[in-house]
């Protein structure tokens, strides 16, 4: 499910917040099954405590150590999530 709604936002500018408080914002390069993502063009929200990843513009962030990705407004389809999360739950219940 949420495999192919971060597929549909390659391209587009998302604010990663990882476990260690630490926030990056870049476009989003891609993503696999696991939730790795590559972002291109970043920057990091606080500069000030963390001076030495200003030299840094792409990076990898493992999905295991993701607390959040922020997603503009105008690219999240509520609708499209909320049949996703019907169907899924249904096909849970199948099995």
């Amino acid at each position: 499910l949420f495999f192919s709604f971060f597929k549909s936002l390659i391209g587009k500018e998302v604010i990663v917040e990882l476990k260690n408080d630490l926030e990056i914002k870049g476009t989003l390069h891609s993503v696999d099954q696991f939730l790795n993502i590559k972002l291109n063009n970043i920057t990091v929200i606080d500069e000030e405590k963390y001076p030495h990843l200003m030299a840094v513009s792409n990076c990898f962030v493992r999905g295991s150590v993701v607390r959040y990705v922020q997603v503009p407004a105008e690219f999240t389809d509520l609708e499209l999530l909320h049949d996703s999360s019907r169907i899924e739950a249904r096909q849970q219940k199948k099995v």
